[in-house]
C-alpha cells in the first residue's frame, strides 16, 4: 500500500495525441525529480534489462474546462503538492529550451494549461482533485 499518487489531470477537449504526448511528458517529470517514485529495472530470467516503472498509482482525470483546470491546480498549490505543467503553447515549441522560455515568458496566473501532474499524500491528493472525473 502506498501513502503517496500521482495524478495526470487532461484537458478533455485536446486531440488524442495531444492527450497522450501530455500524460508522457508529464509522468517523465514525476520520475525525474522523485527517484522514489520509480522501482527497479526489470531483468528476465536470461539476464536481459528493461527500463523501470513509476511504482506509484497514477490516476488519469479529466477537466471538462479551463476553469476545472486550473480549479484543481490551485487546489494542489494550496496543499503543498508537487505540480508538474504542461500548457498549450508547448505544442508548438521544438526543444527542451523552448519550453523552458515559453514557460518562462508568462506569471503563473496567466498560463493555459492543458495538463497538470501531481504527486504527495494521497488524501492531499484526492482533495486537490475533488470533482474531477477519471479520463476514459
Amino acid at each position: 500500500m502506498y501513502d503517496k499518487k500521482v495524478a495526470i489531470v487532461i484537458k478533455d477537449d485536446l486531440l488524442p495525441w495531444q492527450k497522450m504526448n501530455v500524460v508522457s511528458f508529464l509522468a517523465g517529470s514525476i520520475a525525474i525529480k522523485f527517484p522514489e517514485t520509480h522501482g527497479g529495472e526489470f531483468v528476465t530470467a536470461d539476464d536481459v534489462k528493461f527500463l523501470p516503472f513509476v511504482k506509484h498509482p497514477t490516476l488519469v482525470y479529466k477537466a471538462n474546462s479551463s476553469e476545472k483546470m486550473q480549479r484543481a491546480f490551485q487546489r494542489a498549490r494550496d496543499r503543498d503538492l508537487a505540480i508538474g505543467i504542461y500548457t498549450k503553447p508547448l505544442f508548438a515549441t521544438r526543444s527542451g529550451e523552448e519550453n523552458v522560455q515559453e514557460i518562462a515568458s508568462h506569471t503563473v496566473d496567466d498560463l493555459d494549461l492543458v495538463g497538470i501532474i501531481i504527486y504527495g499524500e494521497n488524501k492531499k491528493v484526492d482533495k486537490a482533485l475533488d470533482g474531477l472525473k477519471f479520463h476514459e
